[in-house]
């Protein structure tokens, strides 16, 4: 386990290192303020913050948050399937939406099997299949808030130029961005040592149910503060104001228990919820459905 804990860290070491500031970067000016987003994660196995992500409108991905990146990476089967345009070094996208509501038109990315996730994926070690990781070119964008007794991270846009990243040094080719100045190969390397020392991947490819609720985390009770229109809450007829008392028949007094039990719930699940609307008390029940 501690051998599996200490390549997790090797493989994090960055080969690409986003642009430092020069002075010339043009900050906001004040202005209106901007409407903030709640985006959902969950930490692995090895402790990175993951997002789910869907691309051109394909998905939903497994990303991580990597403030070492940067750029928005993914892999190239990942690219392929959602018909990214390339042109090297970039791949660019019509659209990519977080969960949560935050969505970027025109993105660009780099389309590339990083090393560090194809060796983390073949041993399985940060408990889900990495797609790719968000980095500056992204995550410059916002103004983003963490707090890991919550499960959401408040993203907030910011008017700030992002500049093209470039690496700290370009192959004989002149291109920048390409390869991975050999440490590529650790990649395979690590597949090697995944299958001669019969370490398996332990993710589960199915994707999790999703209910569609937004909760009221300044309330005293488990309030339902809103539910996405169409959703599976809606359509179980959750309504914005019940208070939820419990899910699987097990009472449920705050956002992190009514998370853990619907966490590892696949899609198509029924839950049901035994909510209080004004002095009445009903039993709901919400099929869960296909998310971000």
């Amino acid at each position: 386990m501690r051998f599996q804990w200490l390549m997790a860290v090797a493989v994090l070491a960055g080969v690409f290192a986003p642009p430092m500031a020069t002075g010339d970067e043009k900050p906001a000016g004040k202005a209106a303020p901007a409407i903030s987003f709640e985006v959902p994660y969950r930490l692995t196995d090895t402790q990175h913050v993951l997002v789910r992500v869907k691309i051109n409108g394909k998905g939903p991905f497994n990303f991580i948050i990597d403030t070492g990146a940067p750029a928005f990476i993914m892999t190239e089967a990942v690219a392929k399937k959602v018909g990214a345009k390339i042109e090297k070094p970039w791949a660019t996208f019509d659209k990519v939406e977080l969960e949560g509501g935050v969505t970027v038109p025109n993105a660009k990315g780099i389309a590339t099997d990083m090393f560090q996730l194809k060796g983390m994926n073949s041993m399985g070690l940060a408990g889900v299949e990495l797609h790719g990781v968000i980095g500056y070119n992204i995550l410059a964008q916002y103004r983003i808030e963490y707090d890991f007794t919550a499960t959401k991270l408040i993203w907030t846009p910011v008017k700030f130029e992002v500049k093209d990243p470039k690496r700290i040094r370009k192959d004989d080719d002149k291109t920048e961005m390409s390869g991975q100045g050999g440490l590529e190969l650790m990649g395979d390397l690590m597949q090697f040592l995944a299958a001669i020392g019969g370490i398996k991947a332990n993710y589960d490819y199915r994707p999790r149910g999703f209910a569609g609720i937004e909760l009221d985390d300044k309330a005293k009770d488990l309030v339902v503060k809103a539910v996405v229109a169409g959703g599976p809450a809606d359509k179980a007829g959750l309504k914005a104001g019940d208070k939820i008392q419990s899910a699987k028949g097990k009472g449920v007094d705050t956002p992190a228990q009514l998370l853990s039990a619907l966490a590892k719930l696949p899609i198509g699940a029924l839950v049901k919820l035994t909510v209080k609307r004004g002095e009445e008390t009903k039993d709901l029940t919400v099929e869960l459905g296909k998310g971000l």
